[in-house]
C-alpha cells in the first residue's frame, strides 16, 4: 500500500507516494463486523454405521461358522450331526425332545461356506435397504421373528414322527431373508416415503422378482430330485410372517419418531403373540405321537444322537 504525502517541491503542492511494508497496513473495520463462524465439515460415517444391525447379523453368522470349523466342521459340508450339535432344526428333537430353541439358533447355523456366503449376500443388500425404514431393533426383531417363522412351518410339515412323515435337517438363515423381503414389499409401497415414486417401484419390482425366482429355484429342486435340496417351506413361512409384521408398521423414514416406534411396538408384539400360538398349536396337534416315541426307550436313544437323521436340507 501507499502513503501520499504532501512535499516540498515546485509549488508546494507535489504529492509524493510513500510505498510502506505490507505488515504496516491496517484495514478499516466496520464497527458492525462479526467474524464469520468456521465452517463444520462433515464426517462421513463408516457404511456399516448406518446399517449397524444388519452388519452385526452377520457377524453372529460368521462367527458362528468359524467357531463350526474350528471345532472340527467340514468347511464345505458339514455333517447332520455338527449342525445338529451347533443348533440346526430337526422335527423329532424339537416336537419329541422339546428342544424348542432350535426354531431360534437354527438360522444361525449354515452348511458350508457357500450356503453361508450367498446367505449374508441377500441378507447385507435387504439389510441396507429395510433397515433405515424399520430402525436397527426393528430389523434384528424382523430378523428373529420370520426366522422362527419359517423354521416353525418346516418343523410343522417335516415332524418326522412316523415312516410316513419326513423329518430333515434343516439351517440357515434364508427363512429370515424371506421374511425380510417379505417385509420390505409391503413398506415400500407406502406413500409416507419421501422418495420419487418410480424408484419406489422399481425397488419394490426387485425385492418381489429377488423372492420369485428363489421361490422357482427352491420347487425346481424339490422336483428335479437334485443332490442340492433347498427346504422352501422355511422360506415360505418366513415371507409370511414379513408380510404379516409390515401391515400394521409405518416406516421410520417421513413420519413422527413417537408414531413409528408405536407402530412398530405393536407389529413386534401382535407377531410375537401370533408365533406362540402357533406353536402351541402345533405341539397339541403333533403330542399324541409325540408321547409315543417318548415312551419308546429305543426310539429315544436315536433321538440323542444314537443315530443320525434320515438326510438333511440346504436352506439357500
Amino acid at each position: 500500500m501507499s502513503e501520499i504525502r504532501r512535499g516540498d517541491g515546485w509549488g508546494g503542492g507535489h504529492e509524493t507516494p510513500v510505498i510502506l511494508p505490507p505488515q504496516a497496513y491496517v484495514p478499516a473495520v466496520p464497527a458492525s463486523y462479526e467474524p464469520a463462524p468456521p465452517v463444520k465439515v462433515r464426517r462421513r460415517h463408516p457404511q456399516w454405521a448406518n446399517a449397524p444391525a444388519t452388519y452385526v447379523l452377520g457377524g453372529i453368522n460368521c462367527l458362528v461358522f468359524v467357531l463350526m470349523c474350528l471345532n472340527g466342521a467340514s468347511f464345505t459340508s458339514p455333517s447332520p450331526r455338527k449342525l445338529l450339535q451347533w443348533g440346526a432344526d430337526f422335527g423329532p428333537f424339537v416336537l419329541v425332545l422339546g428342544q424348542w430353541w432350535r426354531l431360534v439358533t437354527a438360522m444361525f447355523v449354515h452348511i458350508g461356506a457357500i450356503h453361508l456366503a450367498t446367505n449374508m449376500w441377500c441378507l447385507w443388500n435387504l439389510g441396507l435397504l429395510g433397515e433405515p425404514l424399520v430402525g436397527g431393533w426393528g430389523l434384528i426383531a424382523a430378523y428373529l421373528l420370520t426366522g422362527f417363522g419359517g423354521n416353525l412351518l418346516s418343523v410343522a410339515l417335516h415332524p418326522g414322527l412316523s415312516a410316513n412323515s419326513e423329518a430333515i435337517v434343516g439351517a440357515g438363515a434364508s427363512g429370515a431373508v424371506f421374511g425380510l423381503a417379505g417385509l420390505l414389499i409391503v413398506l415400500l409401497k407406502s406413500r409416507l416415503l419421501p422418495l420419487p415414486e418410480a424408484e419406489l417401484r422399481r425397488l419394490r419390482r426387485s425385492v418381489i422378482w429377488f423372492a420369485v425366482l428363489n421361490f422357482v429355484l427352491g420347487a425346481g429342486t424339490s422336483v428335479a430330485h437334485t443332490a442340492l435340496r433347498i427346504d422352501n417351506m422355511a422360506h415360505l413361512g418366513g415371507f409370511l410372517t414379513g408380510l404379516a409384521l409390515a401391515m400394521p408398521m409405518v416406516p421410520k423414514i417421513g413420519v413422527a419418531p413417537a408414531l413409528f416406534k408405536r407402530r412398530r411396538r405393536v407389529a413386534i408384539g401382535g407377531i410375537a403373540l401370533a408365533l406362540l400360538l402357533l406353536d402351541f398349536g402345533v405341539l397339541t396337534f403333533y403330542g399324541p405321537p409325540a408321547v409315543q416315541l417318548r415312551s419308546d426307550p429305543q426310539s429315544m436313544r436315536a433321538l440323542r444322537y444314537e443315530a443320525g437323521p434320515p438326510r438333511w436340507s440346504r436352506r439357500h
